[in-house]
């Protein structure tokens, strides 16, 4: 991120999800593999966390999959191998080549500069604004292209999610505050 514009974008979380295996036996996993739990009356997955990259992974007995906590596209890849390592090693087969996706993305922006919410949600589409400041403090702006989410705070501070990659986040960045300038 080398763009002087988008300086203070960071990538808080990415969640990334899909089928590493066929099917798998979740009580012979959890036996099986360190740090993999299953409680089965409070979750129908098995949960098994990764030290680095620092990863929790939901295990499904349908060989699905849905990992949190990543940070970039490596973390990504050195997961998936860890993951499918462990599993092969306990006993259970893996697809040759996972076909796990980036789902979401979620990133903090700072846009350096205080914002008058109740201006915004006056001046803006209503319909794709949530605001009722005394149940939470942002304002959330939903972006039809691309599909995603923000929080906007009065402080100019921004949490953006629902892009699937970085040219998403950008491309809503963009779209909001072109809809913002038009305001201020």
């Amino acid at each position: 991120m080398a763009d002087k514009k988008y300086e203070s974008l960071k990538i808080e979380n990415i969640v990334a999800s899909g089928a590493i295996a066929e099917s798998i036996d979740l009580v012979a996993l959890s036996g099986k593999i360190e740090n993999c739990v299953l409680n089965k009356k409070r979750f129908p997955g098995a949960v098994y966390h990764i030290a680095d990259p620092k990863i929790a992974c939901l295990i499904f007995s349908s060989g699905k999959i849905v990992m949190t906590g990543l940070r970039n596209d490596k973390a990504l890849k050195d997961g998936l191998a860890i993951i499918s390592k462990s599993l092969n090693e306990a006993g259970f087969k893996t697809l040759k080549v996972p076909s796990v996706a980036i789902t979401n993305m979620v990133c903090s922006y700072d846009l350096g500069k205080y914002i008058n919410l109740n201006k915004v949600v006056v001046t803006l589409n209503v319909e794709n604004i949530e605001y009722e400041p005394e149940q939470f403090p942002g304002l959330v702006y939903r972006i039809k292209d691309p599909k995603m989410v923000v929080l906007i705070f009065s402080s100019g501070k921004l949490i953006l999610t629902g892009g699937k990659n970085i040219e998403d986040i950008r491309k809503g960045l963009d779209v909001l505050e072109q809809k913002l300038e038009s305001i201020m």
